[in-house]
């Protein structure tokens, strides 16, 4: 059976570019966050997703982007993009690129259990035995109970989750905004809050430091936009299983830039999310095509 048009077919290879991109950008925002708080870097970031949020409403020609329906879940959801985000970035502080991707991948499992309590949605019984498959698969890259066990991975699970909710907010509020509004009130809030929390966290800036903005800027707001490209032209669940290539190049790039290279352990673990995460993505697809 031919899963795949021509349309979708380009979704993936958009798909394929914004993961590279957003890759850059970590391996971007794993120095600078050395140098620069956390608030100061998302702040760069979401000066660029507004002006990019004018970019994609003008091109639709969309010029009402700024009306919501559903304001509080708007500003709820924002919120979530913050604490996302400000994890993800310390993680990359702490933990080498792979490490925080591989447990990062649990993502897609994590909406499934918050749709199930959130939006009494129903899943099969093959899709909880890949739920705990993939909840054993973070087990095995964190190790609790040894001593090699590192209570900063727990950072990049706390991510997830916040993602993960983040997603499922996003689920709601799109059946009453467009894409343009979503990513106007995520940066405009975005920028209100880390403007107010930049003040207090201010780390002093050096010649790098309008570089290191630009790009983690311009690296997030074109892997955005390309992921916006591709979920107009395939369906999410398709699009959903390029996100595990972060941990191919997360790999290549902690290796290159840090002279990381993940254990086996690690490795095993990080496959056996990926399995979970795809056999979820499969039942999503079989059942769309019912």
């Amino acid at each position: 059976m031919n899963f795949f048009n021509s349309k979708e077919s380009l979704g993936m290879v958009f798909a394929i570019f914004a993961y590279f991109s957003f890759a850059i950008l970590d391996a971007f925002q794993k120095t600078a966050v050395l140098y620069h708080s956390i608030f100061q870097l998302l702040l760069a970031k979401y000066i660029f997703v507004l002006l990019l949020s004018f970019f994609v409403s003008f091109k639709k020609k969309n010029y009402f982007f700024y009306k919501s329906k559903k304001i509080k879940l708007q500003i709820i959801r924002s919120i979530l993009s913050i604490l996302e985000s400000g994890c993800f970035v310390l993680a990359f502080r702490y933990l080498p690129l792979a490490d925080v991707h591989s447990i990062g991948s649990l993502t897609p499992v994590i909406v499934v259990i918050l749709s199930v309590i959130i939006l009494r949605e129903h899943v099969s019984y093959k899709t909880w035995i890949a739920i705990f498959i993939g909840l054993v698969g973070v087990l095995i890259i964190m190790r609790p109970g040894l001593s090699i066990f590192d209570p900063k991975s727990l950072i990049p699970l706390l991510a997830s989750f916040f993602l993960g909710l983040y997603q499922v907010l996003t689920r709601q509020v799109s059946q009453y905004d467009s894409s343009e509004t979503l990513l106007f009130y995520n940066s405009l809030i975005g920028i209100f809050f880390t403007s107010i929390l930049s003040y207090f966290y201010w780390q002093q800036l050096n010649s790098s430091s309008f570089l290191f903005f630009l790009l983690v800027g311009i690296f997030f707001s074109l892997g955005l936009y390309l992921q916006i490209i591709a979920l107009s032209k395939a369906r999410a669940s398709i699009i959903q299983p390029f996100h595990y290539t972060l941990i191919f190049w997360s790999i290549i790039f902690g290796f290159m830039f840090y002279d990381h290279l993940p254990d086996f352990i690690t490795i095993i673990g990080a496959i056996v999310i990926v399995i979970s995460g795809i056999f979820i993505t499969n039942q999503k697809l079989i059942l769309e095509k019912k």
